[in-house]
């Protein structure tokens, strides 16, 4: 651990499980207060296809875990679906904490059907969660990371964002996730849009997706069995590496988490940072489209 991130306050959306959690874990290790957020405090039901289930986490078991481990964190609840809630999560962040240094817009709602058959509401709660959501909450982070004079935003892409290989795979057919990846698409692109906009403000705004899937409580269903999938360490490492210099030295980029480390040599630790793993190379099933230095 080498305590790169002390003294910085980040937001980790989407932090009760799964990728969010890694990443709020990654970040408190090397130093950083988190506030870990999701829609409640304890496990909340997701919609899907109509039908209501209970996902396993919880903001308080992510906090045990930082806590354990020796990191610093806070809960703050908050339905990132409810405008009035969307709006006031950052200042609450900022009143509990005193300032905001790192933002991470992981959270995130996947349904998939194929165009033909989506419903129109899913479709407007796929943009919601993946184009409206980042906005919001960048757009509020902004003033308090200029009065920093720093400040660093991650948003969680998908390699699903990038053009499919062709001829298309099979995958590719039956799906159903072509909004979300067309959501997830601009998302690399407003990562890219804002980065421009705030490279003089000395904000960094990068992207940074699994070059394949990771297996998390929310996404179990959607991934097939014969899909690849990765450890969510290699993620949670490559989200650490666009939080900490300044935005003249890396900003703009859309990266990938197996690409990212084996293309930059960058040791991948444990979530408590204890650890370094094995260097892990690019599946040769991954997207060829994807740069392994990022987009």
């Amino acid at each position: 651990m080498t305590g790169i991130l002390s003294g910085k306050t980040a937001l980790v959306t989407g932090s009760s499980r799964g990728i969010g959690r890694a990443i709020a874990q990654r970040l408190a290790a090397e130093g950083a207060t988190v506030a870990v957020t999701a829609r409640s405090h304890s496990p909340s039901p997701s919609v899907r296809a109509g039908i209501s289930e209970v996902v396993p986490g919880a903001i308080d078991e992510t906090i045990a875990l930082i806590e354990a481990a020796g990191g610093s964190a806070f809960g703050v609840a908050a339905d990132l679906e409810d405008d009035a809630a969307r709006a006031g999560l950052i200042q609450s962040v900022v009143d509990r904490a005193g300032g905001l240094d790192i933002l991470v817009n992981n959270a995130g709602f996947a349904d998939y059907a194929v165009v033909e058959q989506m419903p129109r509401a899913t479709f407007d709660r796929t943009v919601a969660h993946y184009l409206t959501t980042p906005f919001a909450l960048t757009q509020a982070a902004i003033p308090h990371m200029r009065r920093r004079g720093a400040g660093w935003i991650v948003n969680i892409g998908s390699v699903t964002g990038v053009a499919p290989v062709r001829p298309y795979r099979e995958y590719n057919k039956t799906a159903g996730d072509v909004i979300y990846a067309s959501c997830k698409a601009a998302l690399h692109r407003f990562t890219q849009g804002v980065a421009a906009e705030l490279l003089d403000a000395n904000i960094a705004v990068n992207c940074v997706g699994p070059s394949t899937a990771v297996r998390t409580p929310g996404a179990e269903s959607l991934i097939p069995d014969s899909f690849p999938t990765e450890p969510v360490e290699y993620l949670a490492e490559t989200v650490l590496a666009m939080c900490h210099l300044p935005a003249e030295t890396r900003t703009g980029l859309v990266a990938f988490s197996l690409h990212y480390p084996w293309s930059q040599n960058l040791p991948v630790h444990t979530l408590d940072g204890s650890t370094v793993l094995a260097p892990l190379a690019p599946p040769a099933a991954a997207n060829p489209n994807i740069l392994p230095a990022g987009l």
